[in-house]
């Protein structure tokens, strides 16, 4: 019964070795939300992975839960939404909505699906404390012949095959591949698992800061630093970097007054007058992801670059907190632009989402 909470993974570099872990099973790391599915006769609960209830946001996969899977179960999975051939986590996003006629509309318009990957009870069995082996040979014999909106995740035992899913499912969307030991128990809120992210690097303008929420005007201290690149003449929001030191915080801050500027003579001056953030989710607006929460920031003169270390995209933004490498000195801020960045070749989603 919930609330449960979700094994979880810790990152590591490339492909293990199997021999290294006694035997490895490879999956593909969805780009979604991370969801636990329980299901008993007509019941269906669906929870996030900090046990929240989604279950009233995604009524479609609720409907499909209660057609397609076992009777009485528990699975681990993601909730998705694929547009085309493609993951869009954005687009998922806007499921987590207030209004039900919204919520409604939206599981027309944009119908999310999900995708199992791991087995913690079925019937009256508890599958927690059996081998990864026994929960994945369980959870096929279960769920045979799903063609969506359920679907059960394709896995491989081979490194080499792993590798090239690394490589090729990103054009699908995906975030890369997750690699459990077949031996391990199933393991709530513990790093039990491996996950291997793409890791790549990207010159950007630095424009503009916010405080560490323990800055004080005796002793500022900085937080994130606002980040953006160049696209069509136009300095577009790509993300921030943060996680510093206390001392590198104070030593940032102190460093970068001297490019302080007025909001009115930055280039995004224009967006103040926002009262809800944009699709590019410009700094200093506001949505319904962060009502309430102070969005200020100070902007600086868009004169410094900076290289930064980044896995993976999200429309034109960073999927996830971008890592600060070096300042480059070198390069000039207007040089700096979309360009620079990777394009995944695309791959079919439909190949991924089919076992067979």
């Amino acid at each position: 019964m919930p609330p449960v909470q979700p094994m979880l993974a810790k990152p590591v570099k490339g492909i293990p070795d199997p021999a290294k872990h006694d035997g490895l099973s490879f999956e593909p790391k969805w780009d979604g939300f991370r969801c636990l599915v329980f299901k008993d006769g007509d019941e269906v609960e669906l929870a996030s992975r900090n046990t929240k209830p989604l279950t009233r946001y995604f009524p479609e996969v609720v409907a499909a839960a209660r057609q397609q899977l076992p009777d009485r179960c528990v699975l681990d999975g993601e909730l998705f939404v694929a547009v085309g051939d493609r993951l869009e986590f954005e687009v998922l996003q806007e499921r987590i909505h207030p209004a039900a006629s919204r919520i409604e509309m939206l599981s027309e318009k944009t119908p999310a699906g999900f995708v199992a990957f791991d087995l913690l009870a079925l019937g009256d069995t508890s599958y927690v404390d059996r081998a990864f082996a026994e929960r994945r040979t369980a959870l096929e014999e279960a769920l045979v012949g799903l063609a969506g909106p359920c679907y059960l995740t394709r896995t491989t035992t081979d490194p080499t095959e792993a590798e090239d899913w690394f490589e090729q499912f990103e054009g699908a969307g995906l975030d890369g591949v997750i690699a459990k030991p077949l031996g391990a128990t199933y393991q709530p809120n513990a790093r039990a698992m491996l996950k291997i992210k793409h890791s790549r690097t990207a010159d950007v303008v630095l424009a503009g800061y916010r405080e560490h929420k323990t800055s004080t005007p005796e002793a500022p201290l900085l937080g994130s630093l606002l980040l953006g690149l160049y696209a069509d003449g136009e300095l577009q929001h790509i993300g921030v970097s943060a996680s510093f030191t206390a001392a590198r915080r104070a030593q940032l801050i102190a460093e970068l007054q001297p490019l302080v500027c007025d909001i009115a003579d930055h280039p995004w001056g224009r967006w103040n007058e926002f009262l809800t953030a944009n699709p590019d989710r410009v700094p200093g607006t506001q949505s319904r992801w962060s009502a309430g929460k102070d969005l200020s920031f100070t902007p600086l003169r868009p004169e410094r670059v900076l290289e930064v270390g980044y896995d993976h995209m999200e429309g034109r933004r960073f999927r996830h907190t971008a890592q600060f490498k070096r300042w480059r000195p070198d390069r000039d801020p207007e040089s700096c632009g979309y360009d620079q960045l990777e394009e995944p070749v695309s791959y079919d989603l439909g190949r991924i989402l089919s076992i067979s």
